[in-house]
């Protein structure tokens, strides 16, 4: 699928502002969609909408590939339902508006929330709701093992449910069916939390596809394990049989972000097993994933060549190994059941020529980021004037700094006189506002397509930045305190640039 020449702006929703201490699909997700619209954008790139676990990573710590996190649902939304009284409703305590303080949101939207559905029940009497009987029904491949898998990790208090009671761990029928019956109304609930995210993130989706903004969703090659999908599909992940934990982890080698590697802790694939069921479970997470974006970004794509998995128990991701992945094999699959596919690939990290060649044979575009561009030569790949049109730019990711940020923290003279050359300065010091200056560059790019991190539009330090791959703990907190903040000026300021580089 080809992308027309155009350009967004990367904001996961939970960083949008709102008065229960995380963003929501309500108003000001509203609001952001009508500064895409006034600034001539034509993408939002979000992160993973995924239900969280601990380190709340969209990633690494995600309860299922296929759910929404329910900690996105608006409340005020669910007030206008008539399920929540507008009165009850009393904002969250936050001393710091740009984090998200995840326990104390976690506490304090659960109880409305489980009140909204008591009020839904309620609603229900003797009667069925049509729509909801209709959405459960439609997603019954992954929401009844989902909304189960919720009930009993609850009922276990949080354990991994590899720790579960054996039955229920290896899914024996008869300790399904008791559990099923025995948890009906905690069942229910999480189906309820379920319809209404959806409910609200299709409601978003069309006001933006109305104004002719595309969702552009991301899609993380790995699951966590203690998840509803590695529960409900041990086979297709390299599990111990014994213990059914990981029996090898997933990561990357020693990197730019780190010098013993990055182990993620996920379990990876069994491409075997996946093979012989012509990737029955991939084609379902990407029909699902495509029924509520409408661009696909896959994160790690060169994991579909070849991965690195690391043996479980190791501290560090360096003696691990790569892997083969039928990469060709799936996407051929994948494109004949689901037709054109309208994906983006995160080609960073260990580039091969092997990876590039499946990237091209389905002509998806790659990544292209400002901040690795400067610290070679005139050849660098990730230098404007070496773009192909079939590319993204970016300044930074959500894994980078922000551009602010990552200027201020560089310590390399010759790399910054290099980035003052090449935007046409004397030397760094006449550089005012590099953010603006990274925003320039990746408009004006031959790239077919840009994305701009919210926090370099807003002039943010690191102290925007979004996650840190190097560290586990702190990350993906950041958001904006007001939708003041985007204003008139910065929406002309973008719209001018659009035009002036046919964007």
């Amino acid at each position: 699928m080809s992308f027309q020449r155009s350009s967004g702006i990367l904001l996961h929703p939970t960083s949008l502002p709102s008065q229960f201490g995380i963003g929501d699909l309500g108003k000001s997700a509203y609001e952001f969609v009508d500064f895409l619209e006034k600034s001539g954008q034509k993408l939002w790139q979000i992160l993973p909408l995924g239900p969280t676990g601990d380190e709340h990573s969209p990633y690494i710590m995600n309860f299922s590939a296929f759910a929404g996190n329910p900690l996105m649902i608006c409340l005020q939304e669910l007030a206008r339902e008539g399920l929540l009284s507008e009165d009850e409703l009393i904002p969250i305590e936050d001393d710091n508006p740009q984090r998200v303080n995840f326990e104390r949101v976690i506490s304090h939207k659960t109880k409305y929330l489980k009140q909204a559905y008591q009020r839904f029940q309620e609603s229900l009497g003797t009667k069925t709701n049509p729509e909801f009987e209709q959405f459960c029904q439609e997603q019954s491949s992954w929401l009844d093992d989902y909304v189960l898998f919720m009930t009993l990790l609850e009922a276990n208090d949080g354990k991994p449910w590899s720790k579960w009671e054996n039955g229920i761990a290896r899914r024996e029928p008869s300790a399904i069916k008791a559990a099923t019956e025995k948890f009906e109304d905690e069942i229910s609930y999480h189906k309820f939390l379920q319809f209404y995210f959806f409910r609200q993130w299709q409601k978003l989706r069309e006001y933006a596809n109305n104004k002719g903004i595309q969702i552009v969703g991301d899609i993380s090659i790995y699951v966590c394990h203690n998840s509803a999908d590695v529960w409900a599909n041990p086979e297709i992940f390299q599990l111990d049989s014994q213990t059914l934990e990981p029996a090898y982890i997933a990561g990357v080698p020693p990197d730019y972000f780190s010098a013993t590697g990055q182990l993620w802790g996920n379990p990876v694939y069994d491409w075997d097993k996946l093979q012989q069921t012509n990737f029955a479970w991939w084609i379902e997470r990407f029909r699902a994933t495509l029924l509520y974006v409408d661009i696909v970004r896959i994160d790690h794509f060169r994991g579909f060549e070849a991965y690195w998995r690391v043996p479980a128990g190791e501290e560090t991701a360096i003696n691990g190994e790569w892997v083969k992945s039928p990469g060709m094999e799936f996407f051929e699959t994948l494109g004949a059941t689901l037709g054109s596919l309208p994906v983006m690939a995160e080609d960073l990290g260990i580039i091969t020529p092997e990876v590039e060649e499946l990237r091209d044979r389905f002509n998806f575009p790659g990544m292209r980021i400002l901040q690795f561009a400067f610290g070679g030569g005139s050849d660098n790949a990730y230098l404007p004037h070496n773009y192909i049109h079939n590319a993204v730019v970016y300044p930074g990711t959500h894994d980078n700094e922000t551009t602010l940020g990552w200027w201020k923290s560089r310590e390399n003279a010759e790399e910054k006189q290099h980035v003052a050359k090449y935007l046409g300065y004397n030397s760094p010091e006449d550089i005012k506002d590099i953010n603006w200056e990274f925003i320039r560059l990746a408009l004006a790019s031959v790239a077919d397509l840009a994305i701009l991190p919210l926090q370099d539009i807003l002039g943010l330090d690191n102290s925007g930045r979004m996650n840190d791959p190097s560290v586990n703990a702190g990350n993906w907190r950041w958001r904006y305190s007001s939708s003041e903040l985007l204003t008139d000026e910065l929406s002309q300021r973008l719209l001018e640039m659009n035009q002036l580089y046919s964007r």
